[in-house]
């Protein structure tokens, strides 16, 4: 299952601050956190599907490039973020 535009929209309204801002930092990482979290669910249950394996770790490292330029831009915003997402750094 894909994020649906539905989805895409929420997540942008919130994190992007609206639902047009698709090209902000902070919406674009949630995106893919969310799609992060949804092959890594797939993947307990199917643990020798070696291209979503793959399709997880390019995530992971664009997700890290953004954060890395986030980080770099605006440490209070990633800061926020990362607890708002609820990732490990």
């Amino acid at each position: 299952m894909r994020v649906t535009s539905e989805v895409k929209r929420n997540i942008f309204k919130t994190y992007g601050g609206s639902e047009t801002n698709t090209g902000s930092v902070a919406g674009q990482i949630a995106l893919f956190t969310e799609r992060i979290n949804h092959i890594a669910q797939h993947l307990e249950k199917n643990r020798k599907d070696h291209s979503n394996t793959r399709s997880l770790l390019k995530l992971v490292g664009k997700r890290r490039r953004l954060l890395n330029y986030l980080m770099k831009k605006d440490l209070n915003a990633y800061r926020q973020l990362i607890e708002k997402l609820n990732i490990r750094k």
